[in-house]
């Protein structure tokens, strides 16, 4: 983060576009003492998002719900999909993206992209005790159970359809 000389000249510069242009490129959380106009202002927004995704928290609600800025943060910071957009949270592109750095923001997905074998897969691969908020259906997908107790044996288990608990592959993934 800025040091508070940093944040004090930002903020007596929060509505000069032309500065936060240029002091996103080094120091892109800068952007959260900037006017609303700036951090609606898409360029200066994805230029901060490119140099550090979290810079997607001050963002305006409008470029939370942009496609071009999520996909440039969550590419790089899988968390930061947790600033989605409820539109965003349903994107199966967003989201793909999101859960294949960070398996945990499927929390963050939409009931739908939660049945999502697509979906759900990466974020178990990634993540596999995040298994526990797919889908009911997903959590009695042999598929889905094989990946999740290969990455995280016990632990992902424990959220497994009961009709897979006594499946022979899955025993013997957690007797190796």
């Amino acid at each position: 983060m800025a040091d508070s000389l940093e944040v004090i000249e930002a903020r007596e510069n929060a509505d000069n576009k032309e500065y936060f242009a240029e002091k996103v490129k080094s120091m892109p959380l800068l952007i959260e003492w900037a006017c609303e106009e700036i951090r609606d202002d898409k360029e200066i927004v994805l230029e901060a998002v490119k140099k550090d995704a979290g810079a997607l928290e001050f963002a305006t609600n409008k470029l939370k719900d942009d496609k071009d800025v999520l996909l440039a943060a969550v590419s790089q910071a899988g968390w930061t999909g947790c600033y989605a957009s409820e539109r965003l949270r349903n994107d199966k592109d967003v989201i793909l993206t999101a859960v294949k750095n960070d398996g945990q923001i499927l929390y963050y997905a939409s009931e739908k992209l939660r049945d999502n074998k697509d979906v759900v897969l990466a974020a178990v691969s990634n993540k596999p005790i995040i298994l526990k908020y797919a889908s009911f259906r997903l959590r009695n997908d042999k598929d889905v159970a094989l990946v999740a107790v290969n990455k995280g044996k016990k632990k992902a288990f424990e959220f497994i359809g009961d009709s897979l608990k006594k499946d022979e592959d899955i025993i013997k993934l957690l007797e190796e």
